[in-house]
C-alpha cells in the first residue's frame, strides 16, 4: 500500500470516527491490529460494540465503497474481532459489524453507515 493510499484510508477513517461519535458513539480502539489483519474502528455505545470496516474512494468509479466487504473480507474481520472479544470483551456486551462507506467528490463527503452490515455465521 502506498503512502498516498494509506492517508487517504486514514482520512476516511477519521471521517468515519468524527461521524459515529457525533452519533453517541465512543472509539475504543483504532486500527487494532491481529496478526496482518485489522479492525479499522471499535466503536461502543451503549453496552454494544461495533467493529467497523471503513472504505474511502475518490470516486464511484469502481462502485459503492462499502460493497468492497466481500466474504474473504468479512471473514478477516470476524477473526480479527474474535480476537479482540477474548482480550477485551465483558460479559453482557453486544458484538456486531458495520461497514462506514466514505465517498469523496471533490469538495462533497458522502457517506453511508450500515449497523450490522453482515453477522458472524
Amino acid at each position: 500500500m502506498t503512502k498516498t493510499t494509506n492517508a487517504f484510508g486514514e482520512l476516511g477513517e477519521r471521517i468515519a470516527a468524527r461521524w459515529l461519535e457525533h452519533s453517541g458513539w465512543r472509539i475504543i480502539a483504532r486500527r487494532f491490529r491481529s496478526g496482518r489483519r485489522d479492525i479499522d474502528l471499535v466503536m461502543e455505545r451503549e453496552g454494544v460494540i461495533a467493529f467497523v470496516e471503513v472504505k474511502a474512494r475518490s470516486g464511484d468509479e469502481f462502485g459503492d465503497p462499502v460493497e468492497a466487504v466481500h466474504r474473504r473480507k468479512q471473514r478477516e474481520l470476524l477473526k480479527s474481532a474474535q480476537t479482540w472479544i477474548d482480550r477485551h470483551g465483558r460479559a453482557g456486551e453486544t458484538y456486531r459489524f458495520d461497514v462506514f462507506g466514505v465517498l469523496l467528490r471533490g469538495r462533497q463527503v458522502l457517506v453511508r453507515h450500515i449497523p450490522g452490515a453482515f453477522a458472524a455465521s
